[in-house]
């Protein structure tokens, strides 16, 4: 066994309580390497009669290394722990200061988990994990009062400009929820809906005012009521990291300059505020000088955008917060921001901008989720082409997976596109049977998924702003047999718990093969998803243990031949099997 490939540290994504008795343990060993691996347990004031052992489950991999997973309820609420590993006849012991051939003295060098408190606990909102998100871009989903329509609006459906704006409007989203609902969606993401300039409004002029050009406090909230009447959920865009150049404070700056009382609420470099070389004197967002950045850090800055975070909760109803630009503001103003919002309503889901790796912002006391472009970014590069194989990607999704812990992982914002990307049918070169794979692949894994508006429907579009196109509402214009496609998927994930909350795991995914099966197993049901991603037809094989396996969007029975499946599938072709286990 190769011992310096082994790790495991007493905290974080490693070792973490996923409620107030259960501890998640999870190890790394080289890839290949380790048959066998036990966490041997017990508590350190009573050693003897608490000890269990508990087998671990290779639960994931990446290119160099299996990931093992337990889960332990520990009878008083701290553990103490080593592990055991076994390669053929060799077994080690693994300790906290140690690994050796000998089993060690228990517990003086082994790892300890002190005491579950529930404070401590990463709790995230129990109604994210069954739910299907839809993001609306507002200006560009449906026009239901044209009496607010901003000045020089265009024509419904024109192409797209940075500047040009359509009329889209609360009014409209009220106007089509009945079709949400139709397609299943049971939770709607707007990005910004507040006075601003700009078409996007990631620029904010007020953040206690809805733009007129959408309407205003009190259509917001007839939104957020006539959602909730449907059992749906509403998450606001909120933009703390910059403001609008019209900001009335940072106008109160440029005119007085240092004299003014709101000269601290920004990061100023040097006054006057101005450009030199193309670079301002004070911090904006990327360089923009039009969306100056706030100092979040200030006191009155964060008692006001806090005070704004509440207001929406507690005075309008929403149920949650995305983020924009997430990790450009401190770690201090995320954990009162979350200590705020969780006591206006403690089930309001927190999602952040991050577009890397964020278990910093996901360890219970700041984020429940982030935008999980990291997932759409390794499943649109395998579904979009047959070049990678099936073992790339799975170890791809394998090392995603062990980024952050379980309950995180239920929750995790996974989308296929954004307003801030390419379309996915775009980015598969609208080959229909490629977007469905990848539409399988959302709907069936661990996460919470988004749709963005209109990709239901077919509608294209690359970089911005080219992906933010008008809601085409003509049905003989939109791809309907695609819309019933996405409502049998959703339709599918919504009715069985287990695409919801069971555990994840590849079952087939080789070198040189474009094809993969992977599981969601729980305690009542058990699927297996089967996919060819390449463009031929295929029998994919694999060995099962029993045969009362259905077709779970037909109901029709499937059974192995002499304990194997033999799955035939179409080019590009998928199948989702299950069976009840009660």
């Amino acid at each position: 066994m190769l011992l310096e490939c082994f790790y495991h540290v007493a905290q974080s994504n490693w070792a973490y309580a996923y409620d107030n008795e259960t501890i998640h343990l999870r190890m790394r060993t080289k890839r290949d390497d380790v048959e066998e691996a036990v966490a041997e347990t017990g508590d350190k004031y009573d050693w003897d009669k608490t000890y269990a052992e508990y087998k671990m489950v290779k639960t994931a991999a990446d290119g160099r290394f299996d990931y093992w997973e337990t889960n332990i309820q520990p009878p008083f609420r701290r553990v103490s722990y080593c592990f055991r590993l076994r390669a053929g006849s060799e077994t080690v012991w693994m300790t906290e200061n140690d690994i050796r051939h000998e089993r060690p003295t228990p517990t003086g060098d082994y790892y300890d988990f002190p005491y579950i408190h529930p404070i401590d606990t990463n709790s995230v909102p129990e109604w994210a994990k069954s739910a299907v998100f839809y993001q609306i871009f507002p200006d560009r989903f449906a026009n239901g009062d044209p009496s607010n329509d901003p000045e020089g609006v265009s024509p419904w459906g024109e192409e797209p400009t940075s500047d040009n704006r359509f009329g889209g409007d609360l009014q409209g989203i009220i106007d089509k929820l009945d079709y949400l609902t139709d397609l299943g969606i049971n939770a709607i993401y707007l990005t910004p809906v507040f006075e601003a300039p700009s078409n996007h409004k990631y620029d904010t002029v007020d953040y206690k005012k809805v733009d007129p050009w959408f309407g205003d406090n009190e259509m917001l909230r007839k939104l957020v009521d006539a959602c909730h009447s449907k059992n749906i959920r509403v998450m606001l865009d909120a933009v703390f990291n910059h403001c609008s150049e019209k900001f009335p404070p940072f106008q109160d700056v440029l005119e007085k300059g240092e004299e003014s009382k709101y000269a601290d609420w920004f990061h100023v470099n040097s006054f006057p505020l101005e450009f030199k070389d193309g670079v301002p004197t004070y911090d904006t967002f990327g360089f923009f000088g039009n969306m100056p950045k706030l100092n979040t850090a200030n006191s009155k800055v964060k008692h006001y955008l806090l005070d704004v975070a509440e207001y929406w909760i507690k005075d309008i109803g929403i149920d949650g917060w995305r983020l924009d630009v997430a990790n450009e503001i401190d770690h201090h103003f995320w954990r009162d921001f979350r200590k705020v919002v969780k006591a206006a309503n403690p089930e309001a889901y927190i999602v952040g901008e991050v577009w890397s790796d964020s278990l910093k912002w996901l360890m219970g006391d700041q984020f429940d989720s982030v935008m999980n472009y990291p997932f759409s970014n390794k499943v649109l590069e395998f579904f979009s082409s047959s070049d990678m194989d099936g073992f790339t990607f799975a170890n791809s999704m394998g090392g995603l997976l062990m980024r952050y812990p379980k309950q995180t992982n239920e929750v995790v914002f996974n989308l296929l596109c954004s307003h801030d990307t390419p379309r996915v049918i775009t980015r598969v070169g609208e080959n229909k049977r490629r977007l469905k794979l990848c539409i399988v692949f959302l709907l069936t894994y661990m996460g919470t998924p988004c749709i963005f508006y209109g990709d239901e429907i077919g509608l294209t579009g690359n970089d911005d702003p080219d992906c933010r196109k008008c809601m085409e509402w003509d049905t003989d214009k939109q791809d309907r047999e695609l819309y019933d496609f996405y409502k049998l998927l959703i339709g599918l994930r919504r009715e069985h718990e287990v695409l919801v909350k069971g555990n994840f795991r590849f079952l087939k995914a080789d070198r040189g093969d474009q094809k993969v099966i992977y599981e969601r197993l729980g305690d009542r049901e058990h699927f297996t998803i089967w996919m060819n991603n390449t463009e031929e037809a295929t029998v994919l094989s694999h060995a099962m243990d029993t045969d009362d396996w259905c077709d779970a969007l037909t109901g029709d029975e499937v059974h192995p031949a002499d304990g194997v499946m033999n799955i035939e599938l179409e080019p590009l072709g998928y199948r989702i099997l299950r069976r009840s286990l009660s």
